[in-house]
């Protein structure tokens, strides 16, 4: 179960803390990768990735890892702190250099495309390449994209709001219309 492969040299420590203690909490399960993905919504593959540091876990994959090893909510809630910790200093892929829409520039020149071209109106020494920036102006921020199983969503409460009081008002007028039809059949049947 342990044979792990072992975790890049440059990952940041609060990085490999996490993903060793994630490795440790999968293998007190006792369960393959397949089984471990067959109880949760993640795939044999993406435990892999989350294991082997090449992609930062969901934290729903992390709480639901929790969950099937049986942790006290104390502890899994420990692990979600250890996730944010990770995950703020996840390394990020560069941005692939992406060419424009319509294509490489029909110019004459032989079709390939020149970083260094700046015909574009973007200079390839600001630091941005014409790479796509997050909503603060940072480059390849993180952005968690939650897969939660359906019986997980059986557990949550609905946040209270002006549509929950119009489901609530829904129901009390469908009771009384109901209410009023059997009372209006039993006097006419009566």
């Amino acid at each position: 179960m342990g044979a792990w492969q072992p975790l890049p040299e440059e990952l940041p420590a609060e990085v490999r803390h996490f993903v060793e203690q994630v490795r440790l909490l999968k293998d007190s399960t006792g369960l393959s990768l397949v089984a471990l993905g067959a109880r949760t919504a993640y795939s044999k593959s993406s435990w892999q990735r989350y294991l082997n540091a090449t992609q930062p876990p969901p934290r729903q994959a992390v709480a639901a890892l929790c969950r099937v090893a049986g942790l006290p909510d104390a502890e899994a809630e420990r692990f979600g702190v250890r996730w944010e910790l990770a995950v703020r200093v996840w390394p990020r892929e560069p941005a692939p250099l992406r060419l424009p829409v319509d294509g490489p520039d029909p110019g004459g020149r032989d079709g390939t495309y020149d970083p260094h071209d700046t015909h574009d109106g973007h200079d390839p020494h600001d630091g941005h390449g014409g790479a796509p920036q997050g909503a603060d102006g940072g480059a390849g921020v993180y952005e968690e994209e939650p897969t939660l199983p359906w019986w997980d969503l059986l557990d949550e409460e609905p946040a209270p709001g002006p549509r929950t009081g119009r489901v609530l008002l829904s129901a009390a007028l469908l009771v009384l219309a109901l209410l009023l039809v059997a009372v209006a059949g039993a006097v006419a049947l009566g």
